[in-house]
């Protein structure tokens, strides 16, 4: 069963944010994910949910989803998007 990261951010310093940006996508490659949402113009049509930066990841499975977020290469780089964003994460399993 597919598994999504769906990631509400709010970018502080953009640069380093940037940095974030161009570091990110081979380790989501490497535990089989895709970018499905990576930034888009979220509107609010019903609640107070005002996302700045929404981002959605496809995995094969939360394993592999977890996988991605434990692994040791991804650590200095979730580290870079910590000191440059406030972050919401939720796991969802889906078809």
């Amino acid at each position: 069963m597919s598994a999504y990261l769906i990631v509400d951010i709010h970018i502080h310093n953009q640069e380093q944010y940037l940095e974030y940006v161009k570091r990110v996508p081979p380790l989501v490659e490497k535990h089989g994910g895709d970018y499905l949402i990576r930034g888009g113009n979220p509107i609010t049509l019903e609640g107070n949910w005002q996302p700045e930066r929404l981002v959605v990841l496809r995995f094969p499975c939360s394993q592999s989803a977890r996988a991605f977020l434990d692994d040791p290469d991804y650590a200095p780089v979730k580290s870079i998007r910590h000191q440059a964003a406030s972050t919401n994460l939720l796991l969802v399993e889906g078809i």
